[in-house]
């Protein structure tokens, strides 16, 4: 395969609000690899059905991850952003590679065990994930993927997915990708102190204003201790979140009140609403301006789906031969 810039591919489910957790663990980093190389960003909306089948709430949710990610400064000039859906040589491949792959291997998923265990139904749809996850990474010949701890696994078996195409049509098609870590693998804490995820109803939307975000942040919980006491900061779910969000002196000066004594748990929580609101107060207003313009937001993503089908069609043709089917009529 010709030399070229380093891709880097990655998805982002249109599931539900985006919030802190998503801009912290993967939206930032996405803006920032945009430099780095030739990106492919997507917006899943065919994994999304695995948990949203409403007609009117899918879309919505689409656009809004869109504007989340044009607002927070993605550059549809440098990243190529599109719908998963406006794509479907992926879908094509996800069947090839679905003959190839050994039942053994999607029962390992850890992801799919953990859906489960949290009450969502054993379709065939969540359980074939991987699958299609695969052919969303190996379609664009992706060299770079980032991914959380918990989405390795996927990767490892997307690469699994190529080799053994790879032996079972005695070519060579695909690119191996490699897992790109968050620098920063500290967890972003939710109101409840577990991790901050859609899945446990405990998130601050990235875009929340107004009363909904001081609702958001006052519900954060905290131990009995009162004003005068001193304080763990490390053990207090407000600092470990204001310590992602604010600059790392105010952390370290929140810390120290904390520790000190006469500084309460309420006025820690005021300090976080203040730097959630300083730090996404501007994004927000410019998210305004985009959200007035859907044509412009239409336009963008259409503009991302030629770019992305004009790589996955030469990938999906290259595979079609593999496997000793003709060329599709032009």
């Amino acid at each position: 395969m010709a030399d070229r810039p380093k891709r880097i591919l990655s998805g982002v489910q249109p599931s539900g609000t985006l919030h802190l957790g998503n801009y912290f663990g993967a939206m930032r980093q996405h803006v920032a690899l945009q430099h780095e190389g030739e990106a492919f960003y997507f917006i899943a909306d065919y994994h999304a059905l695995t948990s949203v089948q409403d007609r009117e709430r899918l879309p919505a949710l689409v656009r809004d991850v869109a504007l989340d990610y044009l607002a927070i400064g993605l550059d549809p000039e440098r990243a190529t952003f599109f719908r998963q859906s406006d794509v479907p040589e992926v879908t094509e491949l996800t069947w090839m590679l679905a003959t190839v792959t050994a039942m053994g291997l999607l029962e390992r998923a850890t992801s799919y065990k953990d859906k489960i265990a949290r009450g969502q139904s054993p379709r065939a749809g969540l359980f074939f994930y991987p699958v299609l996850m695969a052919a969303d990474i190996l379609a664009y010949q992706s060299d770079l993927v980032p991914v959380g701890r918990d989405q390795v696994q996927h990767l490892e078996m997307a690469r699994d997915m190529a080799d053994a195409f790879h032996a079972a049509f005695r070519c060579e098609v695909f690119r191996r990708p490699a897992a790109r870590l968050a620098e920063h693998a500290e967890v972003v804490p939710g109101t409840d102190g577990q991790k901050m995820s859609k899945s446990y109803g405990n998130t601050i939307d990235l875009f929340a204003e107004g009363k909904a975000l001081k609702t958001a942040v006052m519900s954060i919980k905290t131990d009995s201790r009162g004003v005068e006491e001193p304080k763990d900061p490390e053990s207090c779910d407000v600092y470990r979140l204001y310590r992602v969000v604010a600059e790392p002196a105010q952390a370290a000066a929140m810390a120290q009140r904390l520790a000190a004594g006469g500084y309460g748990y309420g006025d820690a929580k005021k300090e976080l609403l203040a730097a959630i609101e300083a730090r996404f107060g501007p994004l927000r207003e410019k998210r305004r301006q985009l959200a007035a313009d859907p044509a412009h937001v239409e336009a963008v993503l259409a503009q991302g789906a030629r770019r992305a089908r004009a790589v996955a069609s030469v990938t999906l043709e290259r595979a079609r031969e593999a496997v000793g089917m003709r060329a599709r009529p032009a």
